[in-house]
């Protein structure tokens, strides 16, 4: 007599959940829409209730669904736990490694470091998602994802990978005409350009005097709301805008560290400090002994580690003069640069 529940099936049916729908879990298990129908019409059949209800345009999980998901997850988990008692995954990575980063750092930052970990590591068939927001931490949609800011709960391991701060930047141009915020309070007068991303409250800024506050602390912040003509869910278009002169800007300082130096943008309020901003690696604690996920997240603390290290270097300071133009300073000026300046 065959079994109502099929091993293959809790895996089936974990993708399937977290795809949300049945063109996404075919896209994911790399077959048709109707194969996926057809397999879950048949693990229905067999188990006698629905699992799913469907409609034309999307799905939700009935509460047999629901209960049939939370066990297929707990089974799966142990038998991760059980390979690595056996030593079988400490052997070498392997595996589906699925991998979540927010679009601009994703793509500048994450996407190069997969490249050559996949070339490190044959055996693992990585996903990259780039979202604006983080998946939520139940959805089982990510093994690992890179974040900003404090882990968010118990629920995940995390792991630091590297310091990261936001800065406020202008180009020259923009505070040449404009001038420059002397105080957080100023900012309401100016252009900021605001960006929706993840859960921080549109158009709040938070900023403290650097001198005299505790590292990491949240006592001291001042809250300004701060308005501009231009908005964008997209970091990378922010900055872009920010370089072209039309307003003030609030980025990861992994952003925006390479127009510092260029000079094409100076910080605005380098005396304050926003919340803490570090980039950190989250996974599930049940993927936490996988070789997989314990090499990438070593591999992506390696690499950003030495980024990190190599980019401590100092921005060139931009003196806006009274009439309106911008010049660059170097750090130290000699004899020769005194005379001429």
């Amino acid at each position: 007599m065959t079994a109502a529940i099929q091993p293959d099936d809790l895996g089936f049916f974990s993708v399937l959940a977290a795809s949300g729908s049945l063109s996404a879990a075919a896209r994911e298990l790399g077959v048709t829409t109707p194969a996926v129908s057809r397999h879950l019409a048949r693990m229905e059949r067999a188990l006698g209730v629905a699992l799913v209800a469907r409609t034309t345009r999307r799905m939700a999980l009935t509460p047999e669904g629901e209960l049939y998901l939370a066990h297929a997850r707990r089974i799966l988990g142990d038998i991760d736990d059980l390979e690595h008692l056996l030593g079988a995954s400490r052997a070498s990575p392997r595996g589906l490694l699925r991998v979540n980063a927010t679009l601009g750092f994703g793509r500048s930052h994450v996407a190069p470091l997969i490249l050559r970990f996949a070339r490190a590591h044959p055996r693992v068939d990585v996903q990259l998602q780039l979202s604006v927001d983080p998946p939520s931490l139940g959805d089982d949609a990510f093994d690992v994802c890179i974040r900003f800011g404090e882990p968010p709960d118990a629920r995940v391991v995390a792991r630091r990978l590297a310091p990261n701060r936001r800065l406020l930047c202008a180009s020259p141009a923009y505070l040449a005409s404009r001038g420059t915020p002397r105080t957080p309070r100023e900012l309401a007068r100016h252009d900021c350009i605001c960006i929706r991303q993840g859960e921080d409250a549109y158009g709040v800024w938070r900023l403290s005097p650097a001198k005299g506050r505790e590292p990491g602390g949240e006592a001291g912040f001042e809250t300004v709301k701060v308005r501009g003509p231009l908005t964008t869910n997209d970091g990378g278009i922010a900055v872009e805008w920010a370089l072209a002169g039309h307003g003030i800007v609030m980025r990861a300082e992994w952003d925006v560290a390479r127009h510092l130096r260029a000079g094409r943008l100076v910080r605005v309020l380098p005396d304050h400090d926003t919340p803490n901003a570090d980039i950190h690696a989250v996974w599930p604690q049940r993927l936490a002994s996988a070789a997989r996920v314990r090499a990438f997240v070593d591999f992506l603390a390696a690499a950003f580690g030495q980024r990190a290290t190599g980019s401590r270097r100092t921005a060139p300071r931009v003196v806006v003069s009274p009439a309106g133009a911008a010049r660059r300073r170097s750090p130290r000026r000699g004899p020769a640069a005194r005379r001429t300046a």
